[in-house]
């Protein structure tokens, strides 16, 4: 996505240990007008599949989940890190290694929001290594829900996160694919 990738060029920064900093306008500080425009794209993208609910990890791929649901017009539902008093009765829980934070974290989401005729699309702002993705799978496994396809804003294509899940047979939809990054620069993968 032209868009995405220009803004990625314009305000990204590139900091050591392959972590590319577009907090300020994709997952701190949020620009509603490029997210309008991805959640239009993951619409296109997926127009013919019959979503019927975006799932998505707290905190960072809410709003990319949001943006999608909206065009949609389907539910979006994330997957909780913290078990909460408002998060009561059955729920699908699994374990997720977090890149950027180095740690590793249970994810739950209410049994209710997943169900066997579900076809859900999983949207995360990245995909790296693949974890939060991997995990996200086995909430919707769990539902018996089937799984349409994985969209993230920015896949590191460098890593090995989403030629693993397509090795597997997911469909992975990225709307900018990084494909190498240094200090001196980062280029993007044609699509």
């Amino acid at each position: 996505m032209k868009l995405l990738e220009e803004m990625i060029l314009a305000k990204g920064e590139v900091y050591p240990g392959e972590i590319l900093k577009v907090d300020s306008f994709l997952n701190h500080q949020l620009d509603p007008m490029l997210y309008t425009e991805m959640g239009k794209e993951i619409a296109r993208l997926f127009a013919a599949d019959e979503i019927t609910k975006i799932l998505t990890i707290e905190a960072s791929g809410i709003a990319l989940a949001l943006a999608a649901a909206q065009e949609m017009q389907v539910p979006a539902v994330f997957a909780k890190k913290n078990k909460t008093k408002n998060l009561a009765g059955d729920i699908y829980t699994t374990v997720v290694q977090s890149y950027t934070h180095g740690i590793a974290y249970g994810v739950m989401v209410a049994k209710k929001f997943i169900q066997p005729q579900d076809k859900i699309l999983i949207v995360d702002d990245f995909l790296a290594k693949g974890a939060a993705m991997e995990g996200l799978i086995s909430l919707v496994e769990q539902g018996g829900a089937q799984v349409v396809g994985c969209v993230a804003a920015i896949e590191k294509g460098f890593q090995d996160g989403g030629a693993r899940l397509r090795e597997r047979g997911y469909r992975v939809e990225s709307l900018a694919i990084v494909e190498s990054m240094s200090e001196h620069g980062l280029t993007f993968r044609e699509q």
